[in-house]
């Protein structure tokens, strides 16, 4: 199945405004098509080219996509189809009387290739009706979306008879417009229909499309052409349309309703989170504050503490450095001691051994010494 994607109509998968636009297009080319070799280039799904065999001596289409042959050939036995290039069909020349090329020009980079090889094909006094959308319209068109990414080269008017003049010494453009109209008909097909366009604006720069009709030689003249995809009391359904509409509206608004009331009440829910958060947020804060000044408290006592521990400390070690000091002095004042006490004991020996004194002590003269305990040191001797 294929699939739409806007750049190829397939049947039923379109509006009846975008099928009307294509379709009418072949119901022009019918006119010059009767009794014709027809070739129809970029023919798509394959609904035009089968249009066009019904009056045509006989109709092939050539589209380079397969899957557009494929649907074409399971569609449309009436007529041929063939996959290949637009701008290089195997056929020789003048194979061909009417050649037909719809909204095809413009998805092409080298479209002079298009021209050539439709102008190649064509008999001495064939046609060529090709079409192209305008490009000043289609760009207002498509403001909001952007460019066509299928398109390659878009046409203005002057541009386009200016390409088509370059192969065919014969053109002439007209204009595809829809346009609003007034039927009178007793319900049945009938084979023909006389029409009348009043008023028509021929402005190029305000068509809808070009539709290009090109030859070698000279172009008989035709009437204007008015193509009626339907014909119905199109007043009654614009109103059908408007009713509708209305109620699409009405529920549109219904639905606005209950989604602004649904709104609401998540924008009071919403203000009820945030005074929520807003409250749990100001909790935090205040614990947060509690717990930093608590914080500073205890650092501000361990460091008072800590500075009192260290004075502390340091008057003790100032205490243990004059204590040490003090000892040391003591020390060698006792070791000072010690050694004057020896050597007076040593003069007091030598004294006691003195022969003086002994001689003394025989006549009964000088000092007289007793004897010190065994046990106590020669200073402890009393004179």
């Amino acid at each position: 199945m294929s699939e739409f994607t806007g750049e190829r109509v397939i049947p039923g998968q379109v509006n009846d405004d975008l099928w009307g636009e294509h379709v009418a297009r072949y119901a022009l080319a019918t006119r010059f098509a009767v009794g014709c070799r027809v070739l129809d280039l970029g023919c798509g799904t394959g609904y035009g080219t089968a249009d066009l065999a019904r009056v045509a001596s006989s109709a092939l289409g050539v589209d380079l996509a397969p899957e557009a042959i494929d649907y074409a050939d399971r569609h449309f036995p009436s007529a041929r189809f063939l996959q290949c290039s637009a701008s290089a069909v195997p056929f020789p020349p003048g194979s061909f009387d009417l050649v037909t090329a719809f909204e095809v020009i413009e998805h092409l980079q080298d479209w002079r290739a298009l021209l050539a090889e439709a102008h190649r094909v064509l008999e001495p006094d064939g046609l060529l009706i090709v079409s192209t959308p305008n490009k000043r319209y289609y760009a207002e068109t498509r403001a909001k979306s952007g460019p066509n990414p299928f398109h390659e080269h878009e046409f203005e008017f002057a541009e386009f008879r200016t390409a088509l003049g370059e192969f065919f010494p014969h053109v002439q453009i007209l204009f595809q417009d829809r346009v609003e109209a007034f039927a009178f008909y007793d319900g049945m097909q009938a084979p023909g229909t006389e029409a009348e366009l009043g008023r028509p604006s021929g402005d190029p720069e305000t068509a809808n499309f070009f539709i290009g009709i090109c030859s070698c030689a000279p172009i008989l003249p035709f009437s204007n052409f008015l193509y009626a995809p339907r014909a119905a009391n199109l007043l009654r359904e614009r109103e059908e349309h408007i009713r509708l509409l209305e109620q699409e509206l009405g529920q549109v608004r219904i639905w606005l309703q209950e989604t602004a009331a649904d709104r609401d009440h998540l924008q009071k829910q919403l203000e009820s989170e945030q005074t929520r958060a807003l409250q749990i947020i100001t909790e935090l804060n205040e614990e947060n504050r509690r717990k930093t000044d608590w914080a500073l408290e205890i650092e501000q006592r361990l460091t008072a503490e800590v500075e009192q521990r260290t004075k502390q400390l340091t008057d003790t070690v100032r205490l243990l450095d004059t204590a040490e000091a003090t000892v040391v002095e003591r020390t060698e004042w006792a070791r000072r001691l010690d050694a004057q006490l020896q050597e007076a004991t040593v003069q007091l020996e030598m004294v006691r051994q003195s022969r003086w004194l002994k001689l003394g002590r025989q006549l009964g003269l000088g000092p007289q010494f007793k004897e010190a305990p065994a046990k106590e040191a020669p200073f402890k001797e009393t004179v």
